[in-house]
């Protein structure tokens, strides 16, 4: 490790965090890269098992760490997924809020049910994990905390087969930007990542139809890859972006620059 790598090692030390969507992809890059940096952390999906190894392997590093399988679109579950962070670290000074569904289809192709699916995890979710952090936030001795919103390419941008994720993602981008507004002068920060195509488990199974487009789509002329979302998140989530709120930050490898 070099000297300036382990200077930078520990930006989150002590701090409660919360990832939702953690059993894979973008949140379980971050839920590792905040690991490494010393969080304390709560771990969230409605995937046990993948959560469960997750647990595990962070727990076996050193890591203080639980774990909440849950539904971010179900109040109770949401509101779980706080108060665990509450209970047992004492307050929560960071959500990612991560958790959600990918469907691709056009309008035609969409049902009323696709629209609800998705408007249900990935807006309602988001809503709700939101909500429940920024009460639990203004609640602590000492009131502040970043909260991490995922959007996507899909939520600042019009894209083919995105009928129902793209409008999703809009939802994102849009609560980034009033919640920062509207508790900027109580400390807490509110920031969105906008990831272009990422490699995640999810993706890589697609047919490659859909994923050679996009590939060629991006002008660094690939994917990206989770930890490189992760890498974002934690700028945003640390004190190192303690003067930014209300940004939605592109990783997309360009494509938002065309």
């Amino acid at each position: 490790m070099t000297e300036r790598a382990a200077r930078e090692l520990g930006r989150l030390r002590g701090k409660s965090a919360v990832v939702t969507g953690a059993a894979k992809g973008i949140g379980r890059a971050t839920a590792e890269l905040f690991a490494r940096e010393e969080a304390r952390l709560v771990i969230t999906d409605v995937d046990e098992d993948g959560l469960s190894r997750l647990r595990e392997r962070l727990a076996s590093s050193g890591a203080e760490v639980e774990s909440v399988v849950g539904d971010v679109s179900v109040v109770e579950d949401a509101r779980r997924m706080i108060s665990v962070a509450v209970e047992g670290f004492g307050r929560i000074d960071v959500l990612v809020a991560n958790a959600g569904i990918i469907p691709l289809n056009t309008i035609v192709e969409a049902t009323p049910e696709d629209w609800d699916h998705v408007m249900a995890v990935d807006g309602r979710g988001m809503f709700l994990t939101c909500k429940f952090a920024v009460e639990a936030m203004l609640g602590q001795a000492e009131p502040g905390g970043s909260i991490v919103c995922l959007s996507s390419i899909s939520g600042l941008a019009g894209q083919a087969k995105q009928s129902t994720y793209g409008p999703a993602k809009f939802v994102a981008s849009g609560i980034t930007k009033h919640l920062a507004v509207e508790w900027a002068a109580s400390g807490i920060r509110v920031n969105a990542v906008a990831p272009g195509t990422i490699a995640t488990e999810a993706v890589v199974e697609l047919p490659e139809e859909y994923i050679a487009p996009m590939r060629e789509a991006h002008p660094v002329g690939r994917l990206g890859e989770p930890a490189e979302v992760a890498n974002a998140i934690l700028f945003l989530a640390s004190e190192e972006a303690s003067f930014v709120t209300g940004a939605i930050l592109s990783v997309d490898g360009g494509y938002m620059a065309q």
